[in-house]
């Protein structure tokens, strides 16, 4: 029988352990709390709804969030400053710029703008060349979350052939890069790889950050491998064909409640363990 990697139980658990760790703070640092700014630039429905599930999270451990709303019309420059204050705010301790973002803003030069030690979100480029090199750095919350996730159903990784379809810098490149970390084996593959179906037939991992909904079909992806779909559309499918799959794969992320809640989960924990730094 297939293992359903459960990301929301998880996160509920690791909420309530960052709830305790929020409580520590508070104590130490005479009522003040770990604080998270979001930016939206813009009035996406969906960007606004990720940032509000977002701030909620913040509210159910015990932390602040601080949310700044941009009009559609802000330039990279008005983002960048906006970027600039809160990095120097000593009460923020974590930044999240909610992607995407407008298309007249370099959304690169703003992620790069935002100081690593609040990189909570692990957007920087900074950020991403300490965690390919295995030095400390907030990992991308997605793929971090995969990870985490990971570990506690003890799905091993060292020396399997992992394969992770997507190569976005935010999750398809970092994932391959924890993954390698982990001593997995790792093929990058994306929309326009060649011969994707015989790739993924030889995969023991796959993860599914390509962005299209049921990208890769079910019979691509051998018997007994671990899928993990990160994906998330309208119709509440994801990357991955699932449903033909959740018989014979050894493990998988159910679309909705598997790598979402983790994502949040991570930029949480994340923000708290920022807060705890001493100054």
């Amino acid at each position: 029988m297939s293992i359903v990697l459960d990301g929301k139980a998880l996160a509920q658990s690791i909420e309530t352990e960052l709830a305790r760790r929020v409580a520590r703070i508070r104590e130490r640092n005479g009522d003040k709390v770990p604080v998270l700014a979001t930016i939206l630039v813009g009035d996406d429905p969906a960007s606004a709804t990720y940032v509000k599930m977002k701030g909620n999270a913040c509210r159910r451990v015990g932390m602040e969030s601080l949310k700044v709303v941009l009009p559609e019309s802000t330039t990279t420059d008005e983002l960048v400053a906006e970027i600039d204050r809160l990095n120097a705010d000593p009460q923020v301790h974590g930044i999240l710029l909610q992607h995407p973002v407008p298309n007249q803003i370099d959304e690169r030069r703003c992620f790069d703008r935002i100081a690593i030690d609040k990189d909570v979100d692990g957007v920087t480029s900074s950020g991403f060349g300490r965690m390919a090199l295995g030095e400390h750095a907030y990992g991308s919350a997605t793929p971090a979350g995969i990870m985490q996730l990971l570990s506690h159903y003890r799905i091993p990784l060292s020396g399997k052939n992992a394969v992770v379809v997507g190569r976005s810098p935010i999750l398809g490149k970092p994932m391959a890069m924890m993954l390698l970390n982990a001593d997995a084996t790792v093929t990058i593959c994306h929309s326009r790889t060649q011969g994707l179906p015989d790739i993924l037939r030889r995969a023991d991992l796959v993860v599914g950050a390509v962005g299209k909904p049921e990208f890769i079909r079910g019979d691509w992806i051998k018997d007994g491998a671990v899928v993990v779909d990160a994906g998330y559309h309208p119709g509440g499918v994801g990357d991955i064909e699932l449903s033909s799959v959740l018989t014979r794969c050894g493990a998988y992320t159910p679309v909705p409640g598997g790598v979402g809640p983790m994502t949040i989960a991570t930029l949480i924990e994340q923000t708290v363990a920022a807060a705890e730094k001493p100054l």
